[in-house]
C-alpha cells in the first residue's frame, strides 16, 4: 500500500511515539489536505494543539465503535493487533497497517535486506550496514534499530542497498505492503513477546511472515536452528548458514564451505552466537551478489552496539556488563556464556510475560554463576523457581527491590571481584521506558556515564 492510496479514505493514526509521528510526517508530505484522527493519550492529545496541523484531530478514547469509523488505522509498532477492540474493528472492515507497510509501498524496488530473529538482529542489521559500507556501497541502516523507516522515507541520493531490522511487530507489514525484500535473514527463533501476540505459535508465526508471507527473492536462514532448519519456502531461494557448505565457524574460524577465510576470535562482538552471525551476514552479502569473503575482516572495525553485552568497565575491582536488551531466559543463557569461568553476579527480572523459566535453571545447575539478585515483577516467581538450587550451594539467590538495590546487592556478594551482569531476560516496562533507560540506569548506578554508552553508530545512510 502506497501512502498516496490514503486518499479519499477515513484514515486514524493509533500511537503517538517515535513511530507515529513519523507516520503523521510522512503522509503529511505526500497528503497535506488528508483529514487524520489520532488515538493517543490525554498527555499526548495535549501537545498535538502546537503542531499547527487542524487537521489531525486527537482522541482519548479507543474501543471497537471508534477504531470501526475508519477505513485504515495505521497502528505503532508496540500496538497489538489482537487487542480485542482491533479484532472487533478488524472484523467491520478496519484494516490495520503500519508505518513499514507505507514505507515498503514507496519503496516496493529498493535493494532491501531484513533482519529478524528473536535476539542478534540489531548487531547483524548493523554489521551488514558496516561491511556494505567498507566495500563501497551506500547504505541505509533503519527500521526497529532506533531509526523509523518513515524516517528516511526519501534520502538524497538514494542508497543503494538497506539494511532494515524488523521485530515481530512489523514483519507482518511487510507482506501487507505486496513488496518483496530482496534477502530477508532469520537468525533464531524462541518465544517472545507473548504478550503481544498471545501465544507461542502465533510469535513464530508472525515473525516468520517475513518470508512466508512477503516472500523474498532469497531467504538466508539458520541451519542450527530446528524450526528453521524444518521451514520450506517454495516461492524464495533459501540460502543457509551455519552449514559446512555454506558460511559457517569451526571454534572461531570462520570458513566459507572448505575454504577458510579468517579467525574470528578478535572480532569485537560479544558471544559466539554474535560472531556466528557474522555467517548470516556474509551470506546475506553473497545473496545481493556482491563478493562477500574480502569485506568479512572489516568486521574487525565494528563498533558493538550500546546495551548488548556491553562492557562499561571496571569500578573497584568489579566489572560491570550492560545487557539491558535481554528480554528472554534465552538471551540471558547467551550472556552467561559469555562469560563462562568468571565470577558472575547475574540480575534477573522485569516486566512479567509469562515466559517459561524451567530451561534456564535446568543450565544453570550445569553452569551455575557466583549469584543471581532477582528483581521486578517476575522476579519472585523466579526467585521461587531457583530457590532450590540455591539452597543446595550452587550459587548464592538474593530478591531485590529494584535495579539500584540488585546492583548494591551483587556488588556485596562479589566481595570486590567479579563481574555484574545486568541481563534480565524480560522487558522493562513499568519500572522504566524501555531497555535503553534501563541500561543508562545500571550505567549511572555502576558509576559510569551514561550519555557515554548510548549512542547507536551508524544509524541513517552513509
Amino acid at each position: 500500500m502506497r501512502i498516496s492510496q490514503l486518499e479519499g479514505r477515513r484514515v486514524a493514526l493509533w500511537g503517538w511515539g517515535r513511530e507515529g509521528r513519523a507516520a503523521w510526517k510522512a503522509v503529511r508530505t505526500r497528503l497535506p489536505q488528508l483529514p487524520l484522527a489520532l488515538f493517543c493519550n490525554e498527555a499526548e492529545a495535549a501537545t498535538v494543539a502546537g503542531l499547527g496541523d487542524p487537521l489531525l484531530q486527537p482522541r482519548t478514547q479507543v474501543d471497537a465503535d471508534a477504531l470501526a469509523a475508519f477505513d485504515i488505522v495505521v497502528k505503532s509498532p508496540g500496538i497489538s493487533p489482537y487487542k480485542p477492540e482491533a479484532l472487533a474493528a478488524a472484523a467491520r472492515g478496519t484494516c490495520f497497517i503500519g508505518g513499514t507497510t507505507l514505507w515498503f509501498g514507496e519503496h516496493a524496488d529498493a535493494r532491501t535486506v531484513c533482519v529478524t530473529g528473536t535476539k542478534g538482529k540489531s548487531t547483524t542489521t548493523s554489521l551488514l550496514a558496516h561491511l556494505l559500507r567498507a566495500g563501497g556501497h551506500r547504505t541505509a541502516l533503519a527500521g526497529n534499530i532506533g531509526l523509523p523507516l518513515l524516517e528516511v522515507l526519501d534520502p538524497q541520493p538514494a542508497p543503494e542497498f538497506w539494511a532494515i531490522e524488523l521485530s515481530s511487530y512489523q514483519t507482518g507489514d511487510v507482506a501487507r505492503s505486496g513488496a518483496h525484500p530482496e534477502v530477508a535473514v532469520v537468525l533464531n527463533l524462541f518465544p517472545e513477546h507473548l504478550d503481544w501476540h498471545g501465544s507461542e505459535d502465533r510469535y513464530i508465526e508472525d515473525k516468520l511472515r517475513l518470508v512466508t508471507g512477503a516472500r523474498p527473492r532469497t531467504a538466508v536462514l539458520n541451519a542450527a536452528d530446528p524450526r528453521l532448519a524444518r521451514l520450506q519456502l517454495p516461492d524464495s531461494r533459501i540460502v543457509w548458514f551455519n552449514r559446512e557448505d555454506g558460511w559457517h565457524l569451526r571454534d572461531d574460524a570462520l570458513y566459507r564451505g572448505d575454504a577458510f577465510v579468517f579467525d574470528t576470535a578478535a572480532v569485537p562482538l560479544p558471544g559466539r552466537h554474535n560472531r556466528g552471525n557474522l555467517c548470516a551476514v556474509l551470506a546475506a552479502i553473497e545473496a545481493l551478489g556482491v563478493d562477500a569473503a574480502p569485506l568479512a575482516p572489516a568486521a574487525m572495525d565494528f563498533r558493538p552496539l550500546p546495551h548488548r553485552l556491553q562492557w562499561l568497565g571496571e569500578r573497584d575491582g568489579i566489572g560491570y556488563v550492560n545487557d539491558s536488551i535481554s528480554t528472554t531466559p534465552h538471551a540471558s543463557l547467551a550472556a552467561l556464556d559469555c562469560h563462562r569461568g568468571s565470577p558472575v553476579a547475574i540480575l534477573l527480572g522485569g516486566h512479567d510475560r509469562g515466559l517459561d523459566w524451567h530451561g534456564f535453571a535446568e543450565r544453570l545447575r550445569a553452569q551455575p554463576p557466583r549469584a543471581v539478585v532477582t528483581m521486578g515483577a517476575n522476579g519472585p516467581r523466579i526467585h521461587d523457581l531457583l530457590a532450590p538450587l540455591a539452597a543446595e550451594g550452587l550459587f548464592a539467590l538474593e530478591a531485590a527491590d529494584d535495579l539500584a538495590d540488585a546492583v548494591a546487592r551483587a556488588q556485596r556478594l562479589l566481595a570486590g571481584r567479579g563481574l555484574v551482569l545486568l541481563s534480565p531476560g524480560a522487558p522493562s516496562f513499568g519500572a522504566y521506558r524501555d531497555y535503553t533507560e534501563r541500561g543508562r540506569h545500571f550505567a549511572a548506578l555502576a558509576g559510569f556515564d551514561p550519555d557515554g554508552i548510548s549512542a547507536i553508530p551508524g544509524l541513517g545512510v552513509a
